[in-house]
């Protein structure tokens, strides 16, 4: 059985910073690409960041310069470092794997983040 295990959401005032964490179990992270999405109240769930397997990263407009995913496959997990909040980064941020080959896609719980002006 596959999960997407987020933590790391909370609490936290503009200009502070914030490292979510996504554990994946029951797949390999070799196999799939993994990103970080968010959905504001009210608005569409949109990408975040993204991270392939040789590590080539991409990033939302919004948050480049100020986030920063990253990965450990022999950890099964992802981490996306979020400095200089601002409270338009509110979201329930969620944890995706997409597979590189075929069309599995798994999606973790989400994690909220609040950021308090």
């Amino acid at each position: 059985q596959v999960q997407l295990l987020e933590s790391g959401g909370g609490l936290v005032q503009a200009g502070g910073s914030l490292r979510l964490s996504c554990l994946a179990s029951g797949i390999r992270l070799s196999m799939y690409d993994m990103a970080w999405y968010r959905q504001a109240p009210g608005k569409e769930r949109e990408l975040v960041a993204k991270i392939n397997n040789p590590g080539a990263t991409r990033y939302a407009d919004a948050v480049k310069g100020r986030f920063t995913i990253s990965k450990d496959n022999a950890k099964s997990t992802v981490w996306l470092q979020m400095n200089s909040l601002s409270p338009e980064d509110t979201a329930l941020y969620y944890c995706q794997a997409a597979a590189r080959i075929g069309p599995r896609n798994y999606w973790g719980q989400g994690t909220q983040v609040t950021v308090s002006s």
